[in-house]
């Protein structure tokens, strides 16, 4: 058998055979959903991303016979190292054929990258960062991902434990039928209508009139409650920006709930439809009718993705996290929504898993984050 060779893609061609390799690995694949090409290109950098402004990325490109059979980012978060001063780098966009002899000369091409950083550890798959998608699919390979959601063959995970990676932490995707809602909300209905009376709450959905203004209010919520959680790095200034210019164009206003103190924003629930069905039948390209199609008559999609219900830390102990869910209880109704996931939730955070679980939520997916020390 012929050698490996890793190449750093520089050409136009080469980065197109970067980018394009999942087409080539998932083509028989039933429950895989290619990303969407653009935000695909934003995330390795091939695009214009203010998350590099800060942060550096190194695309390698495993050639057997000049074909491709894998690839790896290697990534220095500058963000979580002056956070965390812990010496981790990242890699993510890992992909390869089955073959133990690819997947190691991947890891070991990033880690020594890596190591020319002057870090210590390598953690991943992040693609590129927690903010982003994560994680290895090791359990819940019977269907396909929800939106924003990654998915990969049964395959990786023996390379990644064969390589010397270890657990570091677990994300849990939990789903439900909408048909078990009103039997959960009448559980927590009365302690929710304490908890608004007691702090004369406001809840509400996204505003139309302020749209724009409203989702990256929402989003700054996001980035200042989630301070304590394993691993999180806040978006900065123009990220957010970045984020919201996105986000305008797939929320559902409905389906995204604020709760308000005394006319202060402190706490937003965040659901997004489910457009991987039709970024399925657009085949991850946005132009130049794609992005019509992926946005039309969004109402017709009946699942939906929570993807976090979140609270400035000051106001964490009131049962407002709580308010946030059942006040999507009757606007998840009223779309007519068929099924959520709620994903995704650390192994670490208890108190959002206890609450899932009792609300009667299947864990239906397991995804790892990995280290190995360097």
């Amino acid at each position: 058998m012929s050698a490996i060779k890793v190449i750093v893609p520089e050409t136009r061609r080469e980065k197109k055979d970067f980018l394009m390799l999942p087409w080539q690995l998932y083509k028989e694949d039933p429950y895989w959903i290619p990303p969407l090409r653009v935000d695909q290109e934003e995330n390795v950098g091939y695009r214009y991303n203010p998350f590099y402004k800060e942060n550096r990325i190194e695309n390698f490109l495993a050639l057997r016979d000049g074909k491709p059979v894998g690839r790896i980012s290697a990534i220095r978060n500058q963000g979580h190292l002056n956070r965390y001063n812990d010496q981790t780098g990242f890699f993510g966009f890992f992909e390869s054929i089955d073959e133990e002899e690819v997947a190691h000369v991947l890891f070991e091409t990033a880690a020594e990258w890596l190591r020319g950083q002057g870090l210590k550890v390598m953690r991943g798959p992040m693609n590129p960062s927690m903010n982003h998608t994560l994680g290895l699919l090791v359990d819940g390979f019977d269907s396909s991902p929800f939106f924003m959601m990654t998915y990969n063959p049964r395959y990786y995970e023996k390379y990644f434990d064969s390589f010397g990676f270890k657990k570091s932490q677990d994300l849990y995707s939990f789903w439900g039928k909408i048909d078990m809602l009103p039997k959960v909300q009448a559980r927590y209905l009365s302690a929710c209508e304490h908890i608004v009376e007691r702090y004369n709450v406001n809840v509400r959905t996204v505003s139309r009139k302020n749209f724009g203004k409203d989702v990256e209010q929402f989003l700054n919520i996001y980035n200042q409650s989630l301070t304590n959680t394993w691993g999180f790095v806040p978006f900065s200034d123009e990220e957010l920006r970045h984020m919201a210019s996105g986000l305008k164009w797939l929320i559902v206003p409905e389906l995204t709930i604020g709760v308000e103190l005394e006319g202060k924003l402190v706490g937003a629930a965040f659901c997004l439809p489910d457009y991987n069905p039709r970024i399925r039948e657009i085949n991850g390209r946005l132009l130049p009718f794609g992005w019509y199609h992926l946005i039309r008559k969004k109402s017709e999609l009946k699942r939906i993705r929570i993807i976090s219900t979140n609270v400035l830390p000051e106001y964490q102990m009131m049962g407002l996290g709580l308010v946030l869910l059942n006040g999507l209880v009757p606007q998840a109704l009223k779309c007519g929504l068929q099924e959520a996931e709620f994903s995704w939730v650390l192994e670490s955070n208890q108190y959002s898993r206890g609450s899932l679980e009792r609300g009667g939520a299947i864990r239906n997916k397991t995804y790892r984050i990995y280290d190995k020390g360097l």
